[in-house]
């Protein structure tokens, strides 16, 4: 096939036309997905299909059809491999999206035990390939896919590079026949390392951590399978011959456990279907905490008696069931692409996208980063393209349906004029971003005008994106140091403003007078300087003024050697350095910034105090000189700019990145995954909040 089925034939008033069509397009799909490792649409918008094909089904018993997509399980395997039968079926699991559909499986349950309350085995649902491992007499001998749930495909060679999967089994009595099911996965570390391979290779990226784990295990030479670093989790039996018998799930996975095979340490046993639904809920709150990608949780019931008492339907078993998170990457149509221009002049290519709803909320844009990577994913207006939200990361689009390209598709230019001014853009040489220099841009304007009221800089509630817009439209403000002379009068005279809003808004700007000195530092917008870097210097040279003294010398090409040692130390500040110095150095030497700084003053705004540095430092014992410490996810009682200013206040450093010379990592709630992950490889202590507030008081690591 070169396309996916006509998707147009059918109408809500025709059923079995409807039904056939959704047939034709699940089957093209599966293929698509199981078989050749290319699928065109997400998972989400798969299972949209499906579940429209289950509901037509049960509500028009007459258009069932034993041949029906919703019966089979998996896909035709391919001829790349040889097919194996398997000797248990390897089935699939029905989903339920909410905890209400979560309940009433669990009610269907209950009823089929006659009352007879069950135990429930809570595991991760991995987003990897199932596969099935045999051992004869201990030593691994085959590796098969799940193919169409009978027979699946010969994939032993490339499945003997995975370091998790044991070439024997531990113990003294194996049995003469085991067949472990698990999933092969890529974690989101090795899909990054990947990556950065083929983008230095000059290869396109790859689109997803299992996409690229399935298409590895399908290779023909096993040594590129090796070079993708994939990973195993265990987590049934398939056939066993002369093994023990086991009376509960949670036996099973120990007993895996016990014979050398990987078993995910995030399983939970629960005899409430409430707490399973909150255990659900709380993993789909956290799933980025983790090195490797899920996409639900896996809800068994324990008893193995239990489980022959409710068997199976004709493709997934009665006592298991897996809870779907809302989807993280989607399909869509790509409607446009146009540039936006930030407060350095940096002109970042978005996505004008079809509304789809991903990753919990309606996305109609998405990043696309700068000019090559456009370029390298060749995506196109018109285009079907995946898309991603995580969490609250920006929405990104990862590339394209190639096969559902339109033939009158051309690739996408990169303007070479500012779409604000008209001036020209310009690439600076060895650099990714393309920038308008020009001085006079209003897009620019604006953004360092909202920059300068958002949140981690001067922080005036009310003053977005869309009110700086029009302040600025109305002439009423040219640039930052003008909302302090903004009044009431002149705000309600803006449409869809009140007197209320517009009074709340100059309150919101006169309280943003006393914002401490790193916050004015921060929102001064100088390139690099970020809140980290802004808490160092004040707590250095405590004042705005010290600093400019600081930049006046280094930039003074006469100064003594006293003067220009005494500059130096701008770039001797840890978290400063020689880029974030010369940078500083730069912005003061302009003569409007100068102006503006000196408008700031007059208006009132706080530029530190000269004493209060020197008298907090007198206070606080010097328990991390010298020493670093990295901060990831959200504190209870702190900040992230005040967790910094306590390590660099007690004389520590606060770096964005961990590395051997990291003392520790402190980690709150939703931490980065690449960070927790990186400081386990290098053995670097995890602290939670009341460790590190013992490190902030003793300068000592808890006791373990």
């Amino acid at each position: 096939m070169t396309g996916s089925p006509d998707a147009s034939v059918a109408t809500p008033d025709d059923p079995a036309a409807r039904v056939d069509e959704l047939r034709a397009l699940v089957a093209y799909h599966n293929e698509r997905y199981h078989t050749l490792d290319d699928p065109e649409i997400s998972d989400a918008d798969f299972d949209l299909l499906v579940r429209e094909l289950r509901q037509l089904e049960a509500d028009h018993p007459d258009l069932v059809d034993d041949s029906s997509p919703t019966r089979a399980v998996g896909a035709h395997i391919s001829a790349t491999f040889d097919p194996v039968e398997h000797a248990v079926p390897m089935m699939s699991l029905d989903n339920a999206m909410n905890p209400d559909e979560l309940r009433a499986w669990a009610d269907r349950v209950l009823k089929g035990l006659d009352g007879d309350v069950p135990s429930f085995v809570c595991e991760l649902k991995f987003d990897g390939l199932a596969i099935s491992l045999r051992y004869e007499g201990g030593r691994f001998v085959r590796a098969a896919t799940r193919g169409d749930g009978r027979v699946g495909e010969d994939v032993t060679a490339n499945v003997a590079t995975i370091a998790d999967v044991p070439e024997r089994l531990d113990g003294d009595a194996p049995p003469a026949v085991l067949e472990v099911r698990g999933e092969v996965y890529m974690t989101r570390s090795s899909f990054e390392r990947l990556n950065e391979r083929a983008l230095e290779a000059g290869e396109k990226a790859f689109v997803n951590p299992r996409n690229s784990a399935a298409g590895s295990l399908r290779q023909k030479n096993p040594a590129i399978t090796a070079s993708r670093e994939l990973s195993f989790w265990s987590y049934q039996l398939g056939e066993v011959v002369g093994g023990p018998a086991f009376t509960s799930h949670v036996e099973t996975l120990r007993y895996l456990r016990g014979l050398g095979f990987p078993v995910d340490e995030h399983v939970a046993l629960y005899d409430d279907v409430d707490e399973v639904a909150a255990h659900c809920l709380r993993w789909q709150e956290h799933r980025h905490d983790l090195d490797y990608e899920i996409d639900g949780v896996v809800v068994k019931v324990d008893d193995e008696a239990q489980r022959v008492r409710l068997g199976f339907t004709s493709r997934a078993p009665r006592w298991a069931i897996a809870y779907k998170f809302p989807p993280e990457e989607r399909t869509t149509r790509l409607l446009d692409i146009q540039v936006s221009v930030g407060r350095t002049g940096r002109a970042t290519p978005f996505a004008v996208l079809e509304p789809v709803f991903v990753g919990g909320s309606t996305v109609a844009m998405a990043t696309l980063h700068n000019q090559d990577q456009v370029a390298l994913k060749d995506v196109r207006p018109g285009d079907t393209v995946t898309v991603r939200k995580a969490g609250d990361v920006i929405p990104e689009v990862l590339g394209p349906v190639l096969s559902l390209r339109p033939a009158d598709s051309r690739p996408w230019v990169f303007p070479t004029t500012c779409p604000a001014c008209r001036n020209p853009l310009v690439r600076p040489e060895g650099e990714a971003d393309t920038r308008c220099v020009a001085p006079n841009c209003p897009a620019q304007r604006d953004q360092r005008i909202a920059y300068f009221a958002s949140r981690g800089a001067m922080d005036i509630e009310g003053l977005g994106e869309q009110m700086v817009e029009k302040l600025t439209t109305a002439g009423l403000v040219a640039d930052a140091a003008d909302l302090y002379q903004l009044t009431v009068g002149q705000l309600v005279g803006l449409e869809r403003v009140g007197a209320t809003s517009a009074q709340n808004l100059v309150d919101a700007i006169d309280a943003s007078r006393s914002r401490p000195l790193p916050k004015l530092l921060t929102a001064l917008g100088i390139r690099h300087l970020g809140p980290a870097a802004a808490v160092a210097l004040t707590a250095r040279f405590h004042t705005l003024d010290a600093i400019i003294d600081a930049a006046a010398d280094a930039d003074s090409a006469d100064a003594d050697a006293e003067t220009v040692a005494d500059a130096d130390r701008l770039a001797a500040v840890d978290g400063v350095g020689e880029v974030i110095a010369r940078t500083i150095v730069e912005w003061f030497r302009q003569p409007a910034n100068r102006d503006f700084i000196e408008r700031l003053r007059a208006a009132g705004v706080d530029f530190g105090q000269p004493d209060a540095g020197e008298a907090e430092a007198a206070d606080v014992e010097q328990t991390l000189q010298g020493r670093a410490v990295v901060v990831s996810g959200t504190l209870t009682n702190y900040t992230r700019d005040e967790a910094t200013a306590a390590i660099v206040a007690r004389g520590g450093k606060s770096p964005g990145s961990v590395s051997k010379k990291t003392l520790a990592l402190v980690v709150g709630d939703s931490p980065g995954a690449s960070k927790v992950t990186k400081a386990e490889s290098l053995g670097v202590p995890i602290l939670d909040e009341a460790a590190f507030e013992h490190l902030l008081a003793t300068g000592d690591l808890p006791p373990t």
